[in-house]
């Protein structure tokens, strides 16, 4: 039998015992795993026979649960499809940091559940950095309350500046034809209508688009908050040739976020954030409602792979 470490976060479970049949032992452990995710938000398999996108593929598909696809995604990061459900988790340039967020929670439509399989793991650097939000949140209660209280009521609005083609040296540089799955203007804005965005056209053929204003802080059905949102990381880490951080995200009134107020949140984070130091095989299973992710920039190759679940 493996062994699980279920004080730990995230937990581990190591394949003492597994034979090559994995996706059995997946079938007769899936409610197990399932239930551990939800309590501590994150667990981690590791040593278990994986070696490539196909072995992934099939042991996603044994948890049963829908996918959510990079095509219906209105994510901004650039990402290679290797199977229906398996994508490259992000092809931002190595030395880029994606700092810490709910997976495509600055839009209306994001994954419950989030696999991410190390296919090559980093010659140095490359953790995928995961925090509690749940946690996050309680600390910012106690030291910074008022910054709270403000998301809270206010909510956040993003703005994202989509290139026409995609741009690889961008972490954000997903083209509009891609992100709203259309093939020309007339297409784009009435997606955008549809979803309640604004939107204005940029004499590049680039799209200035800002969604509507979008929850920061978001109870889960266990009745704990959490600060659902992707402020960290658009303030933080949305830079581009097109885009800066600061103008990025805003409080729904359209009022500025202070930086002494960001410094502060991305601080705390990083105290409550652990580092995955991938290993060849090794695979995540992420809560995308309780746990924050990121990237830390890397040299050698580095491919990390992910499926999303609703």
């Amino acid at each position: 039998m493996s062994q699980l470490d279920s004080h730990a976060f995230p937990s581990i479970e190591t394949a003492t015992g597994v034979s090559q049949n994995i996706q059995k032992w997946i079938q007769e452990n899936q409610y197990r795993l399932m239930h551990e995710v939800d309590q501590c938000g994150a667990v981690l398999l590791r040593g278990f026979p994986l070696k490539s996108d196909l072995d992934f593929d099939a042991v996603v598909a044994e948890f049963g649960l829908t996918a959510f696809t990079y095509e219906e995604s209105l994510s901004n990061a650039v990402r290679n499809n290797r199977t229906d459900k398996v994508f490259t988790a992000n092809e931002a340039p190595p030395d880029i940091e994606i700092f810490l967020h709910h997976e495509m929670a600055q839009t209306p439509l994001y994954p419950r559940k989030l696999f991410f399989f190390c296919e090559t793991a980093a010659d140095e650097g490359g953790a995928t950095a995961l925090c509690r939000s749940d946690l996050l949140l309680e600390a910012m209660k106690s030291q910074m309350l008022h910054f709270v209280e403000q998301c809270r009521a206010a909510g956040l609005r993003y703005t994202n500046i989509m290139p026409a083609e995609a741009d690889a040296e961008s972490g954000q540089g997903r083209s509009w034809k891609s992100t709203l799955s259309c093939d020309n203007r007339e297409q784009a804005e009435s997606r955008l209508a549809e979803l309640g965005y604004d939107w204005y056209w940029q004499e590049d053929g680039s799209l200035k688009a800002t969604t509507p204003v979008m929850p920061a802080i978001r109870s889960l059905e266990s009745g704990v908050e959490v600060f659902f949102n992707q402020l960290i990381a658009a303030f933080m880490g949305w830079k581009d040739a097109r885009n800066s951080g600061e103008k990025s995200v805003s409080f729904g009134d359209g009022s500025e976020i202070k930086d002494e107020d960001m410094q502060q949140v991305t601080q705390l984070a990083e105290e409550l954030t652990f580092d995955l130091q991938w290993q060849n095989g090794d695979l995540a299973l992420v809560d995308n409602f309780m746990v924050m992710h990121g990237r830390r920039p890397f040299r050698g190759q580095r491919c990390v792979l992910a499926s999303f679940a609703t």
